[in-house]
């Protein structure tokens, strides 16, 4: 399985992650998720998000997710990019792409991958008032 992991402080930049995909000739589904800051969290406006990680613990925890996902669905290539730093309400903060020979293992390695990181990776959020 391909995978590629980014953490960075850079824009996530939607039509630059779609032209550089990393699906194959063989891959018969590439799903895509895109997740953007809101501009509320908890019912109060904000005007976006400061993302923080224990990088290394982050990058050792994503990997195991990845992982588990190559050995439960047959997935070609991941990819996450997550933002650090400041983000903004309506940008980009997470890239997620799951390249697999049908519709139903990508949909479900993409959920999987999105549900076990919010339980399991060491990326904080902090709100940033108006």
């Amino acid at each position: 399985m391909n995978r590629e992991l980014t953490l960075t402080k850079a824009p996530i930049v939607e039509p630059e992650c779609v032209a550089s995909r990393l699906a194959s000739p063989e891959s018969g589904a590439c799903v895509w998720f895109l997740g953007s800051v809101r501009g509320t969290e908890e019912g109060c406006a904000i005007r976006g998000i400061h993302y923080e990680a224990y990088e290394a613990m982050a990058r050792h925890q994503f990997q195991r997710i990845f992982d588990e996902i190559e050995a439960r669905w047959p997935i070609q290539s991941i990819r996450l990019v997550h933002r650090l730093g400041p983000v903004m309400a309506g940008e980009p903060s997470i890239w997620v792409e799951v390249a697999s020979p049908h519709r139903a293992e990508g949909f479900a390695a993409c959920e999987f991958l999105i549900s076990e990181m919010k339980q399991r990776v060491p990326i904080w959020k902090q709100p940033i008032p108006l």
